[in-house]
């Protein structure tokens, strides 16, 4: 049996990492225009530098929750395969122990030339004259997909939901995409589908399931579940 999981922001936020949605969080700080596309990068390197800066010394400081812990004991103690897809930059889900993880939004910890493309583990703090170990251009950015751009590892993606028994999704709002439709790739391949998220997302009606509540509750209560089934 194979389980594909999508996770989103709702699944670090309790482990303090804000949402978009966060009324007091780091968001709210900047302009996302500004620090979240290629057009604000190239407006102003060193304001980039500075949103990431705060996010990856944010995301050290945080620690793994319940809901990641469980994941990566699904990992541990399912007999089939178990691939986690996030929508996260954070490394939580490694710290938790999950092996399987794929960041299709890229990752905190990562650095990328913006003129070869050349990656590099990132520094604590990077700035916008940092060279290249590779080509030595003064083009460093973090190695995150930014608004317009093309998120990482798709083809494989759309491979492994389409050959999954059961498509889970965790911590998502739902409204973006294309993770969005991840569901209806799933259901359309006449995979089971289900949905653990504190509130319904915008694509709710889609799974075949839902529960609502706190990732921390329904997420190693799942688990268990699953693992109890399998014995």
């Amino acid at each position: 049996m194979k389980i594909v999981i999508l996770t989103g922001a709702g699944i670090s936020a309790e482990s303090g990492l804000g949402t978009f949605r966060d009324v007091d969080g780091l968001w709210t700080q900047y302009d996302l225009e500004e620090v979240a596309t290629p057009e604000g990068f190239a407006r102003n390197p060193a304001l980039v530098h500075e949103f990431y800066n705060a996010r990856r010394a944010n995301c050290l400081n945080a620690a793994p929750n319940a809901a990641h812990t469980a994941l990566a004991r699904l990992e541990r103690e399912f007999a089939g395969e178990v691939l986690i897809v996030t929508q996260n930059v954070d490394d939580l889900h490694e710290r938790a122990g999950s092996r399987a993880v794929w960041h299709m939004h890229g990752d905190l910890a990562g650095a990328l030339c913006a003129a070869c493309g050349f990656r590099w583990d990132a520094p604590k703090v990077m700035t916008a004259g940092d060279p290249c170990p590779d080509c030595g251009a003064a083009m460093t950015r973090p190695d995150i997909v930014w608004f317009g751009e093309m998120p990482y590892l798709m083809d494989e993606i759309l491979a492994a939901l389409v050959s999954a028994d059961l498509f889970v999704s965790i911590g998502t709002s739902g409204n973006v995409y294309p993770a969005a439709g991840f569901v209806e790739v799933a259901a359309q391949a006449g995979v089971a589908t289900l949905e653990l998220n504190l509130e319904a997302s915008d694509v709710a009606s889609g799974f075949d399931a839902t529960r609502q509540g706190m990732a921390s509750d329904l997420v190693p209560a799942w688990v268990a579940e699953v693992l109890a089934q399998a014995v």
